[in-house]
């Protein structure tokens, strides 16, 4: 892979075991800040949207200013990866196996870097998947980072995220895509099957495996449903989905990078429904029916839509 791969520390990544997790609320003034949410509401028309078809775009987020600090950020995550340790939740396997053939996928940024700490509590985010969600409180679930650099052939199969997420219950999550690029079909855009999250529960399918592996799962009803609508963004704007939402996203077939965060939330009310594991590597382990909260999960928006 033509992207992160030295060992080195920047200026702006917190050295050492930051635990940012243990804070929660805004560490800087880089974006607005959580309170009165009215300002970043959705109209009737994204929410009906959202509900036909599973999602939301685009909402204007980020300034190109605040773009471009995020992006000297990941650039600095990106070069730390192999340092950074425990500190993150994960770093996909097939990535570490296969640079150049899979797409660089990883959970925990806001627990290493201040900007994306601040990112999660961005109220244009969880004014508008509180607003979804039809809750007055909600819990940030994890962030994931997806980067494609320029002819990169790594692709993210089309999957439902409610598949990885069934150790939790009930089913009340939401994503948001922020992107860092413009996004589009040439450099591997989100794509959806609008109305898709009415389907039933599907397989968790390989990240780092084919693109169509979902396809052996589905009716013969769902494949003739199956039509992608791809969702272009331009570097600041983000996307909401639905949990069961089928997507997934191509090649980079273009000379620019494509990276994006996603932010998963979830209703406060969610407990834990497997106790085997912890829900996140590096997290305490829960009882089956103990909430899903403490430092990890923090609590973003606590009142009225």
């Amino acid at each position: 892979m033509r992207g992160p791969s030295r060992l080195s520390r920047s200026r702006n990544m917190i050295p050492g075991p930051t635990q940012l997790e243990n804070h929660h609320e805004p560490l800087t003034g880089t974006f607005p800040q959580p309170g009165d949410c009215t300002d970043w509401e959705l109209s009737a028309a994204d929410c009906e949207g959202y509900a036909r078809d599973g999602y939301t775009a685009p909402l204007n987020l980020l300034s190109v200013a605040q773009v471009e600090a995020l992006r000297e950020r990941l650039s600095a995550i990106g070069e730390s990866l192999p340092d950074l340790g425990d500190s993150l939740y994960e770093i996909e396997a097939a990535w570490r196996e296969r640079p150049d053939e899979t797409v660089l996928h990883f959970l925990g940024a806001w627990r290493v870097d201040e900007l994306f700490h601040d990112l999660i509590f961005h109220p244009g985010v969880i004014g508008p998947a509180a607003q979804l969600l039809g809750v007055e409180r909600l819990r940030f679930w994890h962030d994931q980072v997806f980067w494609k650099p320029p002819h990169h052939p790594g692709v993210v199969p089309w999957h439902q995220d409610w598949s990885y997420w069934t150790r939790t219950t009930p089913q009340r999550h939401i994503s948001v895509f922020v992107a860092l690029d413009d996004t589009d079909e040439e450099n591997g855009c989100l794509q959806v099957i609008p109305g898709s999250q009415r389907w039933e529960e599907l397989p968790a399918v390989d990240f780092g495996g084919g693109m169509d592996q979902l396809f052996a799962h589905l009716s013969e009803e769902q494949r003739e449903a199956f039509a992608p609508v791809a969702v272009p963004l331009r570097a600041g704007q983000a996307s909401i989905h639905h949990s069961g939402l089928v997507h997934g996203s191509l090649a980079n077939r273009s000379d620019r990078a494509r990276r994006g965060i996603v932010l998963n939330y979830m209703c406060a009310q969610t407990r834990c429904a497997d106790g085997s594991t912890p829900l996140l590597a590096g997290c305490p382990l829960l009882e089956v029916g103990e909430l899903v909260e403490g430092p990890f999960f923090p609590l973003v928006h606590n009142g009225p839509v």
